[in-house]
């Protein structure tokens, strides 16, 4: 089914609804809310302040678009590279914009700001009481960057070597994990301390591929790795072992790893495949998608509870398109999100 913008024409007559009352009678108006839903994540241009969230609803039968600037009247910033949700408060990456805004997840009101060492942040994650967001400047400072989740306040900055690469970050068993890998370059992966926040040890190194993105999930860490010709699935425990190695032979340069409901998910260009987690056969294709460029084929892809979103962000000219599917790659609904549609997020 194809989702009209609902909620948007709700606004419309809330705002019309207000202008119309008068002065001898005042009727009180709900705010509209975002709980019960969910949150897509839509970089917008490069060097364009367009950045914003897209809200659908949890049984997909309403959405709205640019919600940030609706409840705020101002613009996000560039680049909206990742958010996390941690209690009453979802934290929005902005990676050409250098900064993290701060919202209440159900108003999406803007109640804070981080800018403090902030410099080409990519990921973020949360564990100890703070807020571990990855910085890693083109040619120049690798570092995660520690912050007080109760005040916002600066902590301390890890530092990485000049010639790592600072990418994704995990929570696992109250450790972090810092994937040292980009763009289908890198095999290691570096744990955090988060009581003295130093790193631990020594990086694990996966034996075969290089990593592409790098999840946690039911406190374990999961990372996907490929060559030219196979990929691999590696599950890390949180003292920091390689505890599983699942082989791919025949998959390619596997990318975007997710894991629901015992399965693992993944993409290889625009083949979309899914397999039980204790599986050692290789899965066939689920289904495929039509953009073939590998820069942009499956650029958006989350699973949540059974329901697989795949976004085709259309190389950023127009709108992305968001396609729902179910587990058995049926098609379950259609809806235009913003420029550069990445990640779906549950908010409930």
């Amino acid at each position: 089914m194809k989702l009209n913008r609902l909620l948007q024409i709700i606004f419309g007559f809330v705002l019309l609804f207000s202008v119309s009352c008068t002065s001898d009678y005042e009727e009180i108006i709900p705010e509209i809310t975002y709980n019960n839903g969910l949150f897509i994540t839509n970089e917008g241009k490069f060097q364009t302040p367009n950045a914003d969230v897209t809200f659908v609803t949890k049984d997909l039968s309403l959405m709205q678009n640019e919600i940030y600037k609706v409840k705020n009247n101002e613009n996000l910033g560039d680049v909206l590279q990742t958010m996390v949700i941690n209690g009453d408060k979802a934290y929005l990456l902005l990676n050409n914009s250098n900064k993290i805004t701060i919202v209440d997840r159900v108003t999406f009101k803007k109640t804070g700001e981080i800018t403090a060492q902030i410099n080409n942040p990519r990921y973020m994650a949360v564990a100890n009481g703070n807020l571990y967001i990855s910085n890693d400047q083109y040619g120049g400072a690798k570092y995660v960057g520690v912050y007080k989740l109760s005040d916002n306040s600066f902590v301390k900055k890890i530092d990485f070597a000049s010639t790592s690469t600072v990418e994704n970050v995990v929570e696992a068993g109250g450790a972090i994990f810092v994937q040292n890998a980009s763009y289908g370059f890198g095999n290691t992966i570096t744990k955090i301390n988060t009581t003295s926040n130093t790193i631990d040890g020594t990086p694990i190194t996966v034996p075969n591929g290089d990593i592409s993105k790098t999840i946690s999930s039911n406190g374990s860490v999961y990372t996907i790795a490929g060559t030219a010709t196979d990929s691999y699935i590696y599950q890390i425990s949180p003292a920091g072992t390689i505890t599983k190695t699942t082989t791919l032979t025949g998959i390619a340069k596997g990318r975007n790893i997710q894991v629901d409901g015992g399965r693992y998910y993944f993409s290889s260009l625009n083949k979309i495949y899914s397999m039980d987690m204790n599986s050692t056969t290789v899965p066939s294709p689920l289904f495929t998608t039509a953009e073939t460029d590998p820069n942009f084929a499956v650029y958006g892809f989350s699973v949540i509870e059974g329901r697989i979103f795949v976004s085709d962000v259309k190389k950023f000219t127009a709108p992305s398109e968001i396609t729902v599917y179910t587990t058995a790659g049926t098609v379950i609904s259609k809806f235009t999100a913003g420029i550069g549609a990445t990640s779906v997020y549950k908010n409930y």
